[in-house]
């Protein structure tokens, strides 16, 4: 039996059906807004995994007919999913796990699929929406509901899910995700807003959430009710087997947490597991694994404590204590720009190089009808020596990709328009080192790449990961997170921006949400933080470089006649590729007559601009060329003035006497100097040689 509510929301009809699709799976939902909609089931396994980790997998999926298109390629089927597909992925996931009961490790899908797609309403917020409701409907231990909102702001407005449209006007483009009384997740991107308005607009989202969480539970009351979630197997940890543990490890423990290094630190713990195993061997013969388990707890357990009642981090820091910080610009000779940014035991190394049009990234969605392009990317890679592991190299990951699209958005608000600075711009992010941050050091140091490559930001970015460490009603907000804080603690904030205000923010949590006062402290001390980074880097580079580097192209636009582009181009590209042959220059002409000429050097390219000003300008009457004689005739010569137009120089105008023969003057492919008298209505041009020997003379 199926069961469907419709609401208005915001606006728009939000529609939100169980019962009709997909009915073997633990749960399912049907929601639609406007005319996007997708379709999310929730599965797990009755039995407890193996794996020393929960294994829930979410997979958002875009299918190409929602927005009635075919895929790209060769077998015209839906292959890995794209970027936008990853990172809306992790977005549904980061406020579902937190909401799993502690121990809980059976195997568990969520798959949202988009199966309609209207190019006005985002559906990634609505899969997180379908995500909950599906849990909520099936037997799946779970804490839920949760419900994300996408805000935005307009002319001083908040907007609630506001449509593509909207959002290329909009000052926020922030996901915001929570339960009736908590916020669990954020992430977006904003044009320099202040603290306080980010907070409101938290506020804002967070009454919106309530209202579809309101609709989650009456739609599971429409449903019969919540199902009694099914039994499941906590971990076998044997009675006295946690004590043990403390008995035996906890001051090691504690002496191996406070270890400056995180190779010593890493070591001393790891060998630390390796000797308990070994003494409670005879006693657990049984429960090895719960041993390292119940170690890791330990240690979790005793950092947290020693932050909370002596206000104690691992590397010795006061809580809101920046590691040291060293930049570098103009690090690597060839490439157009290079930064290494190092923060304490992370290092990014960031390369900017510049292209063309011809370099920007084509991106087919079902967001649009079209196909799009992007002229700035960010790629972030996490190679395995960054950790000082061995592991096979492969292609990105959802982390890398997800970690790449935050600092990417972080710096996209302060580059210059594309009329003023038409170059592609691609940002590689190698991290070198890692221990906590690497994504925030990915925006320094891209920020700092940039400018040695010439690009003219508008201020320079800088980003900072917050933590978080609260228990028993004593809470502490963490400043610079290391990575065994990011692991161990309840908090992973990270803020980006300018000295003006945020231009990008991600919040996860794993304490299953978050007051909005916390968050207000964190990104207090968060731009604190930020300030004393950009300082820094303003003593590296304090403003982009004047002049590009000698490898990057130069880039010189013009704007042509639409109607003549034709002429540019030639018969079957023949005069644009005469140029580009002679000047080396690469040409791109848009639909709309601008024309965008590359070379590696500025004069070939002028000399391609100079020829296609020339190939597309209007004869000026009364001004003087300098053409070619193509013809001649009893009665004149016609002279090329410019390419593929012609005028009649008549042979009473060939000098200031009588002329008997025309090739007693000039003959074919002679070059001379002639003014232009007239033009006809029929178009044909009146040329005059005596006109400017005239004016010579005199």
């Amino acid at each position: 039996m199926s069961h469907r509510i419709e609401r208005e929301f915001w606006g728009r009809p939000l529609v939100i059906e169980t019962g009709r699709m997909a009915r073997q799976a633990d749960g399912a939902v049907y929601l639609q807004f406007g005319e996007t909609a997708v379709l999310v089931a929730a599965v797990a396994e009755r039995k407890r995994s193996n794996l020393p980790f929960f294994p829930l997998t979410v997979e958002y999926r875009e299918k190409s007919y929602a927005a009635g298109k075919f895929p790209g390629g060769f077998y015209k089927r839906e292959g890995r999913p794209g970027d936008k597909e990853t990172v809306s992925a992790r977005q549904i996931d980061r406020p579902l796990r937190p909401l799993f009961p502690d121990g809980f490790q059976n195997e568990t899908q969520v798959a949202c699929f988009i199966i309609s797609a209207d190019q006005e309403n985002d559906a990634d917020v609505l899969g997180m929406l379908g995500a909950s409701a599906a849990l909520s409907l099936s037997p799946i231990p779970w804490n839920g509901p949760i419900a994300g909102v996408r805000i935005g702001r307009l002319d001083g407005e908040w907007v609630i899910n506001p449509t593509f449209q909207q959002l290329e006007f909009s000052e926020t483009d922030i996901v915001v995700a929570g339960t009736e009384d908590s916020i669990v997740m954020v992430e977006g991107a904003a044009v320099e807003i202040s603290e306080d308005l980010f907070i409101e607009a938290l506020e804002v989202a967070h009454e919106a959430i309530r209202e579809l969480i309101d609709l989650q539970k009456e739609l599971v009351e429409m449903a019969g009710g919540a199902p009694e979630p099914f039994e499941w197997e906590g971990p076998d940890i044997p009675e006295g087997l946690e004590d043990a543990v403390r008995e035996a490890a906890e001051a090691r423990v504690q002496e191996a947490l406070n270890l400056p290094s995180k190779d010593e630190r890493n070591q001393a713990l790891s060998a630390l597991r390796d000797q308990l195993t070994e003494e409670l061997a005879e006693r657990y013969p049984d429960h090895l694994q719960q041993v390292g388990e119940a170690t890791r707890a330990l240690e979790k357990n005793v950092m947290r404590r020693q932050i909370l009642e002596r206000g104690e981090r691992v590397d010795g820091r006061a809580l809101d204590q920046i590691r040291p910080i060293t930049c570098e610009v103009g690090v690597l000779p060839r490439p157009h720009g290079s930064a290494l940014f190092t923060r304490g035991q992370t290092q990014a190394l960031a390369v900017t190089t510049l292209g063309t049009v011809s370099d920007e990234q084509r991106i087919d969605s079902i967001d649009v009808l079209e196909e799009t392009s992007k002229s700035f990317m960010l790629h972030y890679n996490f190679p395995p020596f960054s950790v000082g592991e061995v592991r096979r190299f492969r292609g990105p990951g959802r982390r890398e990709i997800g970690h790449g699209m935050l600092a990417e958005r972080a710096l996209q608000p302060l580059l210059p328009p594309y009329d003023e600075f038409p170059y592609t711009i691609r940002i590689v992010s190698d991290i070198l080192e890692s221990n906590g941050s690497s994504s925030m050091a990915s925006v320094c140091g891209g920020s700092l790449s940039m400018m040695d490559a010439g690009v003219p930001l508008r201020a320079a970015v800088a980003g900072i990961a917050m933590g978080l460490i609260e228990e028993g009603g004593q809470t502490a907000v963490l400043t610079d997170i290391l990575g065994i804080e990011d692991a161990l603690g309840d908090m992973d904030f990270k803020v980006a921006g300018t000295e003006q205000g945020i231009t990008a923010i991600q919040m996860d949590n794993k304490s299953g949400g978050l007051e909005v006062a916390v968050l207000r402290q964190a990104l207090e001390r968060a731009h604190q933080a930020r300030l004393h980074i950009l300082e820094i880097m303003a003593r590296t580079l304090p403003r982009p470089r004047s002049e590009l580097s000698e490898h990057a192209p130069r880039i010189i636009t013009v704007e042509i006649d639409p109607d003549k582009i034709g002429k540019v181009i030639g018969p079957k590209g023949k005069t644009i590729r005469a140029i580009q042959d002679e000047t080396g220059a690469e040409i791109n002409i848009e639909d709309s007559g601008v024309v965008t000429i590359s070379s590696p050097g500025g004069e070939g390219g002028e000399r391609a601009r100079q020829m296609i000003e020339a190939l597309v300008e209007e004869p000026e009457v009364g001004r003087v060329y300098e053409g070619v004689v193509k013809n001649t005739t009893s009665f004149g010569a016609f002279v090329e003035i410019l390419p593929g137009v012609e005028g009649l120089c008549h042979i009473s105008e060939l000098e200031d006497k009588r002329t008997e023969n025309t090739e007693d003057v000039v003959k074919s492919g002679d070059r001379v100097r002639v003014k232009l008298l007239a033009i006809n209505e029929k178009g044909q041009l009146k040329l005059s040689r005596k006109a400017v020997l005239a004016a010579e003379q005199n």
